[in-house]
C-alpha cells in the first residue's frame, strides 16, 4: 500500500508540473487529438468503402478500435517512464542513482514520468467505443460491463509487459532497440481490427507471443454477440488473464536483466 501511495503522489506531482504551462499543454493535447482522430478517420474510410470485414459490421470495428485506443493510451499515459525515460537513464548512467534508493527500480521508473496529453487519445477511443456499442447494438448487462472492465485492466498490464521488452533489450545493448516496437506500436496498429481478419502468421503472433487477441478480441467478441472462433463464454473471462501473466513473466525477466546492468554514465 505504501508503494501505491508513493506512486499516486508522484503522478499527482507530475500532472501538476505538466499543467504549469497550460498553453503548451493545450497545444500538445490538441496535436494528440488530431493524430488519433486521423487514425479513427482511417477506420471510417474503410467502413465507407466496405460494408463489412468478414463477420464484423461497422459498429463492431468502431468498438474494437475504441477498446484498443483506450487500453493502449491509458498505459502510455501512466507507463511513460519505461518507454520515455528508461533508455536515457541507462545511456546516461542515471539508473545508478535508482539502485541506491530503498524502492524497486521499476517502481521508481514508473514514478518518473506521466503523459497527460494522452487524455485526448483516450477521449477519441471512448467516443469510438460508445459509437460502436450503439451501432452494433450492444445490449449491456452486468456480465458484459465486467468483461469490458477486465479487458481494459488486463490490456494495461499486457502492454506494460511488452514495454518491458524494450527495457530489457536496452539494459543489454545500452541503446533503445526499435525492434521491440513491432510488438507494441505494431500490435496497436494491427489489433485495432479483429484478429480473424489477418493471415495465420499474424494470428499466431498476436495470440501466442503478444496476446492482444486473447486480452481484447475474445471478450470484445462476446460483448458484441459474435464469439471469436465460437469459444464459450468462460474463455472470455479467462483469456484476458494472459496479459497479467505476460507482465509477470517480463517482470521476472527484467529483474534478472538488472543483474547484468553495467553503468554507462560518467
Amino acid at each position: 500500500m505504501d508503494t501505491i501511495r508513493l506512486y499516486l503522489r508522484s503522478m499527482a506531482m507530475l500532472m501538476k508540473s505538466q499543467l504549469q504551462y497550460p498553453a503548451s499543454f493545450l497545444m500538445q493535447t490538441l496535436a494528440q487529438l488530431v493524430m488519433e482522430g486521423g487514425e479513427l478517420m482511417a477506420v471510417i474510410l474503410l467502413i465507407d468503402r466496405f460494408d463489412r470485414l468478414n463477420q464484423w459490421m461497422p459498429g463492431d470495428l468502431y468498438f474494437c478500435f475504441g477498446l484498443m485506443s483506450v487500453s493502449f493510451y491509458l498505459t502510455e499515459c501512466f507507463g511513460r517512464g519505461i518507454t520515455g525515460n528508461f533508455p536515457s537513464m541507462v545511456r546516461t548512467g542515471q539508473l545508478d542513482t535508482l539502485l541506491l534508493r530503498p524502492r524497486g527500480v521499476l517502481t521508481q521508473v514508473l514514478c518518473s514520468a506521466v503523459d497527460p496529453r494522452r487524455i485526448a487519445c483516450i477521449a477519441v477511443g471512448t467516443v469510438s467505443l460508445v459509437m460502436g456499442s450503439r451501432m452494433a447494438p450492444v445490449l449491456w448487462t452486468p456480465v458484459k460491463a465486467l468483461l469490458l472492465a477486465e479487458s481494459v485492466f488486463c490490456a494495461f498490464w499486457l502492454i506494460l509487459g511488452l514495454f518491458l521488452i524494450e527495457a530489457v533489450l536496452c539494459i543489454h545493448s545500452v541503446r533503445s532497440v526499435e525492434v521491440a516496437n513491432a510488438l507494441t506500436y505494431g500490435g496497436r496498429s494491427a489489433c485495432q481490427y479483429p484478429i480473424d481478419t489477418y493471415p495465420r502468421p499474424l494470428r499466431v503472433l498476436f495470440t501466442v507471443v503478444a496476446p492482444f487477441a486473447l486480452v481484447m478480441h475474445v471478450p470484445a467478441s462476446h460483448i458484441l454477440g459474435k464469439p471469436l472462433f465460437q469459444w464459450p463464454l468462460w474463455t472470455a473471462f479467462l483469456a484476458p488473464l494472459s496479459g497479467i501473466a505476460l507482465f509477470g513473466v517480463m517482470y521476472l525477466v527484467f529483474r534478472r536483466a538488472m543483474r547484468f546492468y553495467r553503468s554507462a554514465g560518467s
